[in-house]
């Protein structure tokens, strides 16, 4: 694989207790990105731990189920076709609802994201 095309079905997922995430474009992944793009799968009725990224904003746009997505002090709900905007250093988390799980695409401001938590699952993404 190179640095200018990357597939999701030929990208290793990373598995966690709560979902998935498969890392296409960053750092890492590809040398000289400026920015990272990734695939998070949530499984219903599960959330991710709540966390925080001090370097970089994040986008979240919703492809598939809802969520309930705590911004902050917020609290807002989000759908298939939707995008929240999460600024750099506010502490959030996503719960998928429904029967489905959510599958979004998050792209963050700095190829070298990094994400400090504030709950203890044991994973390490």
């Amino acid at each position: 694989m190179n640095n200018i095309v990357r597939r999701v079905s030929e990208t290793d997922a990373v598995p966690l207790s709560w979902g998935r995430l498969v890392w296409l474009i960053g750092e890492k992944e590809t040398p000289g990105a400026e920015q990272t793009l990734g695939v998070v799968t949530i499984e219903p009725g599960k959330r991710n731990p709540l966390h925080f990224h001090p370097n970089c904003e994040e986008l979240l746009f919703v492809m598939e189920g809802e969520a309930d997505h705590k911004l902050g002090d917020e609290m807002f709900h989000i759908t298939a076709g939707d995008v929240i905007r999460i600024p750099q250093g506010v502490p959030h988390w996503a719960q998928a609802k429904g029967d489905t799980p959510l599958v979004a695409v998050i792209s963050f401001s700095a190829a070298d994201r990094r994400t400090e938590n504030l709950e203890d699952t044991g994973d390490i993404a």
